[in-house]
């Protein structure tokens, strides 16, 4: 009687066992560690250099109280998630350095984020952002900005205080032309405006003399402006995809664009796939020298 009873108790506990083993794993990695009530701040990474914290593909809907209280964090990744909103808390994470915000639902950023004196890089591209905070511009640390895919169509003024802006994202947007505080980023070398409703390129580009890659393709500009022509620092230059139809006798001032490019990762000219009058498609076979040499002798002629 009593081995059978044993039996039974071992029988009942076994699905009972099995079902809270099941509801266990379903706990993600970070609710696991705080089960036993564990201070949040085992659960950074200390590298060498940086202190981190990542909730990647976590289907969150809201961000963990937890995290405005981990002062420490420089890196904070929570990218990919189901994010509607981000807290005013935010601005209590003074050291973060890198925040990526990419992949979520976000519509907005808060204010706050210009309590952030220490931040360089920020990733919130593919969300569903109408609109860049203007407190964004006293973020006056931050290198590299990556708004794309997201549902802009302007950016605010303060925005030309980033003096210290290297790298800026604006592509799959709503751009009708290029904000004019970008022209005031003096240290950009990269900036990427393409799939946009770009019709022309504003002559102040050439304000943006440090730059190394500019991509506008696919956008319906008109008209490649000569002052393109002045930014002679360039290594790319992408306006594939667009309206083109002639191309400036100037063109031979780029002389960091070694060649024809094909592949979209190769630096160079491209110009393909715009409806260039003739005998310019023929030209760009023959490669760049050609059609400079073209461009050069058109002007004298």
């Amino acid at each position: 009687m009593g081995a059978r009873q044993s039996g039974a108790r071992r029988k009942d506990k076994g699905p009972l066992g099995r079902g809270l083993l099941r509801g266990r794993q379903k706990f993600s990695s970070w609710d696991d560690a705080l089960l036993p009530g564990r201070d949040p701040r085992c659960l950074l990474k200390r590298g060498l250099r940086h202190v981190s914290f990542s909730l990647v593909t976590k289907g969150m809907t809201d961000a963990p109280d937890f995290l405005w209280g981990l002062s420490e964090m420089q890196k904070l990744n929570l990218s990919h998630n189901q994010l509607r909103a981000v807290p005013p808390e935010l601005g209590k994470l003074t050291r973060l350095g890198v925040l990526n915000l990419c992949g979520n639902r976000l519509k907005t950023l808060p204010g706050e984020g210009s309590l952030l004196q220490s931040l360089k890089v920020l990733f919130v591209h593919m969300n569903g952002l109408t609109e860049l905070p203007a407190e964004l511009g006293a973020c006056r640390s931050l290198e590299v900005l990556s708004a794309s895919h997201n549902c802009l169509s302007q950016l605010p003024t303060s925005l030309a205080d980033l003096s210290r802006l290297r790298k800026l994202n604006l592509s799959h947007n709503r751009f009708a032309h290029i904000p004019v505080c970008v022209f005031s980023l003096k240290e950009l070398d990269f900036l990427h405006v393409g799939s946009n409703r770009l019709e022309n390129i504003a002559e102040s580009i050439q304000c943006l003399a440090g730059l190394q890659i500019f991509i506008a393709e696919g956008n319906h500009i008109h008209t490649f402006p000569r002052s393109l022509c002045l930014l002679t620092s360039l290594e790319l230059l992408n306006l594939n995809n667009n309206d083109i139809q002639m191309l400036p006798a100037e063109l031979y001032m780029l002389c960091r664009l070694t060649r024809i490019a094909w592949n979209p990762m190769d630096k160079g000219l491209h110009i393909s796939r715009n409806p260039l009058s003739k005998p310019l498609p023929e030209l760009l076979e023959g490669g760049l020298e050609m059609l400079v040499s073209y461009l050069k002798d058109r002007k004298h002629t």
